[in-house]
């Protein structure tokens, strides 16, 4: 729900009912993931996906139904070999869909309307949503801030509000969506309750340093990716806002010495593209020692043995040298800046989602590395469907 945050606060102040179906869990080859969203308006106006088009018809009618009767369901979608025509994912996934009214009066809209508003202006929140349950308790949302603090709750025990609370916030801190198992009186004792937690998060970082005409690429590919783009140089001529329309924000300073200062987490990735030996030895010093997510290095094979010797000198160990990405990107062949942007972005995301960055064709590998126990349906919710 909350990837569609933006559309959905819109509707919402304009007073609209409607009806959102939610990703709740999915196992083999689904192609969207927990958190993704499917809403659909009392005049039948859709907006977002729950599985790219496999779906989409059967989920748009369920939700048009809860828009009628105001129930929360829970429907499972599969593949079927005796018909992979009939409704279901022919990819040979399975999906989990929990489909909420969200009407004037339903006594969620409050709850949702704040994490809409949270998520829509780029802040962190959390939304925890009974999946599985009694019935009484189905669509029932709380939110949960990064301070601790929430609103809403479930109208069940009072405890299980406050464990909710705390697990929907342990969610938050990590930038994750799935589901959890609490007791129904906020212990791991009692009947099972299950949830959906989804994580909204500022958009991740990239920092590029080097204000060249490769990095001038790489920015558009990064916020195609839907990062926080910064370009960083200690050179004023070239980090300019006319070189780097692009860019979220241009920092004129030293790269270490930025990288000092500014905050980065276990999603930040750093892209060093100076390939000059006075900027990049420092940088990449600190930067193999920060807690983010990929460090890579642009230069020539050359370059990039030369640049090794230098960081083992300043002290750089071979277990810190292991976390380099250089040179930096994937092997595509790239020449233009455009091309090498793309063989960045593809290592970028093939160290996020675990992929090997191989051809598919002819592989016997996943297309989707993402499947955990939080995420598995088989092993999460019962059959619903």
């Amino acid at each position: 729900m909350l990837d569609i945050a933006e559309e959905l606060h819109r509707w919402v102040e304009q007073g609209r009912d409607f009806a959102v179906a939610t990703v709740v869990a999915v196992g083999g080859s689904a192609p969207r993931q927990p958190g993704a969203a499917l809403a659909v308006d009392a005049d039948g106006t859709a907006i977002g996906s729950v599985s790219g088009g496999c779906v989409e018809g059967a989920v748009y009618e369920l939700c048009q139904q809860a828009l009628q009767d105001g129930e929360t369901v829970l429907e499972r979608f599969g593949y079927s070999d005796e018909d992979a025509f009939a409704v279901g994912l022919t990819c040979g996934g399975i999906i989990d869909i929990l489909v909420t009214p969200v009407r004037v009066q339903d006594p969620a809209r409050p709850v949702v309307t704040a994490a809409l508003a949270t998520a829509s202006a780029g802040e962190a929140a959390a939304v925890a949503r009974i999946v599985s349950g009694p019935s009484d308790l189905m669509g029932r949302a709380l939110l949960v801030r990064p301070d601790g603090t929430y609103d809403g709750g479930f109208g069940a025990h009072p405890e299980l509000d406050r464990t909710v609370a705390a697990e929907a916030g342990a969610f938050l801190d990590a930038g994750r969506t799935g589901t959890l198992e609490i007791g129904e009186q906020g212990s791991r004792c009692g009947a099972p309750l299950t949830l959906l937690v989804e994580s909204s998060v500022p958009p991740p970082r990239m920092i590029v340093f080097g204000a060249i005409d490769f990095a001038s690429a790489l920015v558009r590919i990064g916020k195609f990716l839907n990062y926080h783009v910064t370009v960083c140089d200690a050179r004023p001529v070239f980090a300019t806002e006319a070189r780097f329309p692009d860019a979220d924000e241009i920092v004129v300073e030293w790269p270490h010495k930025y990288l000092e200062r500014t905050e980065v987490d276990g999603r930040t990735v750093l892209c060093v593209l100076t390939h000059d030996a006075k900027f990049d030895v420092p940088l990449i010093q600190l930067a193999l020692r920060l807690p983010v997510a990929y460090v890579g290095a642009m230069g020539s094979r050359r370059t990039h043995l030369d640049r090794n010797e230098r960081l083992r000198e300043v002290g750089v160990t071979e277990l810190e040298l292991a976390r380099l990405r250089s040179p930096i990107g994937l092997d595509l062949g790239a020449r233009t800046p455009e091309e090498t942007a793309l063989s960045i972005a593809s290592e970028i995301v093939a160290n996020r989602r675990g992929g090997s960055g191989a051809s598919l064709t002819g592989a016997h590998t996943p297309i989707h590395h993402e499947a955990t126990s939080t995420s598995s349906p088989a092993g999460r919710i019962g059959s619903v469907a």
